[in-house]
């Protein structure tokens, strides 16, 4: 640090001008270590940046030091390079305090994030009995539409291979409307002869029983002549 023990010689600016230099890459370092384990989503590295906090602070206190003493103990010629270093290591801190800001920044975000969701999950916790009754409801009605459009699917099948054999059945129909028209025509002329023939019977009949009538009123009145 900028001041020394009791008894020993005050620090000069070269001194704080090291320690600076060895604060300032500790912190670099430290926070490009925080930013990886940040991108890999590992430990949350609390210690790492409680450390690079402390060289941080370390940093900030060499560089008001090295802007005091540069003024008092180098002589004009130098001042103007010291003021260039002081300078740098100024800016420098500047922006890593920034950038450890950010992280920090980030980091509270998270934390806040994380028990906003524990909260809300304990919130509903208690309701998780509700929140799985209908999660099974909406899988119970799922399953049902699905059975519903497997028996569509069925039913649609079914009634397509009905159709096929009602189609191959109407065709057989067609076919047995034809033959059965070919046989009554057929039958039809066969009845027209038997009709002719049976008319012809009935008048062969009618002339025998016409003839015996007619024999038999000559033989009765033969037979009576002759007795006469």
């Amino acid at each position: 640090m900028a001041m020394m023990g009791s008894g020993a010689a005050p620090a000069t600016l070269s001194d704080v001008y090291q320690q600076a230099r060895h604060a300032l890459l500790r912190v670099r370092d430290g926070l490009e270590r925080l930013e990886r384990l940040e991108t890999a989503g590992g430990a949350s590295g609390s210690d790492l940046a409680q450390g690079v906090q402390r060289d941080l602070a370390q940093l900030q206190q060499s560089s008001v030091e090295m802007e005091r003493l540069w003024r008092q103990q180098m002589p004009k010629a130098q001042r103007d390079l010291w003021k260039r270093k002081v300078e740098q290591i100024a800016e420098e801190s500047d922006s890593l305090k920034l950038g450890l800001d950010k992280y920090l920044g980030r980091q509270h975000r998270r934390h806040v994030e994380a028990q906003e969701r524990a909260e809300l999950f304990r919130r509903t916790n208690g309701d998780s009995a509700t929140i799985l009754q209908v999660l099974d409801e909406e899988a119970q009605t799922i399953q049902s539409v699905q059975r519903s459009s497997n028996m569509l699917d069925e039913a649609y099948a079914t009634g397509a291979t009905v159709l096929a054999k009602y189609s191959e059945q109407r065709e057989r129909l067609k076919s047995a409307q034809r033959k059965a028209l070919d046989i009554l025509n057929t039958v039809g002329l066969s009845n027209s002869v038997l009709r002719v023939i049976e008319r012809r019977h009935r008048v062969d009949k009618w002339i025998s029983y016409v003839g015996m009538f007619v024999t038999v009123v000559i033989v009765i009145s033969v037979w009576r002549w002759a007795r006469g």
